[in-house]
């Protein structure tokens, strides 16, 4: 069994420090990676020992192999730990890592390549009994074939092109008779945008929550599903709040889906801290993607699990056994989490620059990620997220509650930041409610500019 003694942090940032922390609690060296323009950063001065690998730009930095690389050989690291973005499921990466006798802080590479692909994920989602969304079963090569799957599937239905991406080359179509025309513009959209007019088709969820389960799993066979977030509340598929457990499902319906998750996960022979995502509308559930990492939402299920995710993320890389079961798996209370970004809360426009004044609030229950103090300048290279304000209380209401009281104690000057959309949302009666899809906010935003 391998033994971790130094572990380099290949991101920056909160999830830098986050994992910093990991390390320390477990009497682990760290080593932190930093381009210029992250000199002053705090995941730099809180490792051991740090390495600048280029300038400002991600491109010649963070996401330069070769710079973290060779860090990782000149400091003596055992192993490489991604973060989440970035590198983190860069399959080739992962491979390169392990090929320069280093030890990959996540699943395989083979794992990484799997499930990153869209039509190769949906395929070993059906195969190990996760549930998907109905669609055609391969490419619709006419109208008539269009046709006849709509009548199969059922409306409203998508139309996507198979080489689409970015939003481009998909249409949403309610009844047959819009069929025709939607047909003809997507293939040709598809065609002129990605040299590849093949479509295929699958049921439109209409009002869908975003929903999530938490998978662990080590080397030995061993799997266990930490529940379940909501991530329903997002801004151009961007998440603004996370919420744990999904308050929302019964416990009949999160027991069966963590009983088809562990089995999944355990057919697929995952291994490291991975996320199976669903749509779920009208009690039902269905696959839309998994991530081979760990998620930015992840404190939420340590708040309501007791667990430490990125302890168990490095003791599986080093080979140890889970120390749980699901059985001894038991949520506690509720937890939510609040991005806070340095945009403009209005016009999400990114805010960086000088921060005058940081007074993170605090107290019974409540956590803030984060790598910024007063001082510290924002560069305007990277994401603009800049903390994660999770609370904790024993139920959902009494955790909006000390949501509504962080939130207002929280004290960031010299920058804009989402922090007032953030109390706006906990005021909002379908958020108390839980009368929300993952459209809501989009609507809400278009409906309710502040003053």
């Amino acid at each position: 069994m391998p033994k971790i003694k130094k572990v380099l942090i290949a991101n920056r940032g909160e999830i830098a420090l986050r994992i910093i922390r990991a390390c320390r609690d477990m009497g682990i060296r760290t080593v932190a990676v930093y381009s210029t323009a992250d000199v002053s950063a705090m995941h730099v001065q809180l490792a051991d020992e740090s390495v600048c690998i280029g300038p400002a730009p991600a491109r010649d930095s963070y996401l330069n192999e070769s710079a973290i690389l060779t860090a990782a050989l000149l400091t003596n690291a055992d192993a490489i730990h991604p973060g989440y973005g970035f590198l983190s499921e860069r399959a080739d990466f992962a491979q390169k890592v392990v090929q320069h006798g280093l030890i990959w802080i996540g699943p395989d590479a083979d794992m990484i390549e799997r499930m990153g692909n869209k039509v190769n994920a949906k395929k070993t989602a059906i195969e190990c009994g996760l549930p998907v969304v109905p669609g055609s079963d391969g490419a619709i090569t006419s109208l008539e074939d269009a046709l006849s799957w709509g009548e199969k599937i059922g409306y409203p239905v998508m139309i996507k092109a198979s080489a689409g991406g970015g939003g481009r080359g998909m249409r949403a179509i309610m009844s047959a008779d819009q069929m025709k025309e939607a047909y003809d513009l997507t293939r040709n959209e598809a065609k002129t945008a990605f040299g590849d007019d093949t479509l295929y088709m699958e049921k439109l969820l209409l009002h869908p929550r975003h929903i999530e389960f938490q998978v662990l799993g080590d080397k030995h066979g061993n799997v266990v599903i930490f529940g379940e977030r909501d991530c329903s509340l997002q801004r151009k598929n961007q998440k603004v709040m996370e919420e744990c457990p999904a308050a929302a499902l019964t416990q009949k319906q999160r027991d069966d889906m963590i009983e088809i998750c562990k089995t999944a996960a355990k057919k697929m022979g995952y291994s490291s801290a991975g996320t199976f995502e669903f749509m779920y509308e009208d009690g039902k559930f269905y696959f839309l993607e998994m991530n081979t990492r760990l998620q930015v939402e992840h404190p939420v299920t340590e708040m309501v699990y007791g667990v430490d995710l990125v302890r168990e993320q490095i003791r599986i890389a080093a080979g140890e056994k889970l120390g749980y079961n699901q059985s001894n798996v038991i949520p506690h209370g509720h937890a939510i989490e609040f991005r806070i970004n340095a945009e403009d809360p209005d016009t999400f426009i990114p805010n960086p620059g000088r921060i005058t004044m940081y007074a993170p609030s605090g107290g019974m229950g409540v956590r803030v990620d984060s790598a910024v103090y007063t001082g510290y300048t924002i560069p305007p290279t990277y994401d603009s997220m800049i903390a994660k304000l999770v609370v904790y209380a024993p139920n959902r209401p009494a955790c909006i509650m000390r949501a509504t009281r962080a939130l207002d104690e929280f004290v960031i000057e010299g920058i804009k930041t989402t922090i007032p959309l953030q109390k706006r949302l906990l005021e909002n009666r379908d958020v108390k409610q839980l009368n929300f899809d993952n459209h809501w906010l989009e609507k809400f935003l278009s409906e309710n500019k502040s003053e």
